[in-house]
């Protein structure tokens, strides 16, 4: 593996953990077995049952319903069948992108001008090389 292809999946290992992290418990379960590519691309609820034996079929159509509600997964109603197909909407680091910006604009709602200056403050701390990745994600 290149030094570029394990920093690449470093990179994508963490932002699984760090998305997983800001959902309960068995969210986080669901759709790390979606992002890691345990269930395939497309799949229905019977198939991330089959990876967690221990919980009910409804436990975990409620959870990958709620997946969806939040919009960590799409629905397809299949034509001619019961069952819903999902798939991921998008990557851990997209979710943690739109999760980002959500928390910083409550944060900002929540305590105003305050906010504005402890982000200003945290600017002025950062490295030279968080300085370098802020400017190009700014991009």
């Amino acid at each position: 593996m290149s030094m570029r292809t394990e920093h690449m999946t470093n990179n994508r290992v963490r932002d699984i953990e760090r998305a997983v992290a800001l959902l309960g418990p068995l969210e986080g379960r669901v759709i790390r077995a979606v992002w890691t590519g345990e269930v395939g691309e497309s799949f229905v609820v019977r198939d991330v049952q089959s990876l967690m034996p221990q919980l009910a079929y409804t436990t975990v159509m409620t959870t990958v319903r709620r997946l969806a509600d939040k919009g960590l997964l799409t629905a397809k109603a299949e034509p001619g069948r019961r069952a819903h197909e999902y798939r991921a909407a998008g990557t851990a680091a997209e979710y943690l992108v739109r999760a980002s910006h959500d928390e910083a604009a409550q944060f900002v709602a929540r305590y105003g001008d305050a906010a504005l200056s402890a982000f200003a403050a945290r600017l002025a701390d950062l490295t030279p090389e968080q300085r370098r990745r802020l400017e190009d994600l700014a991009q």
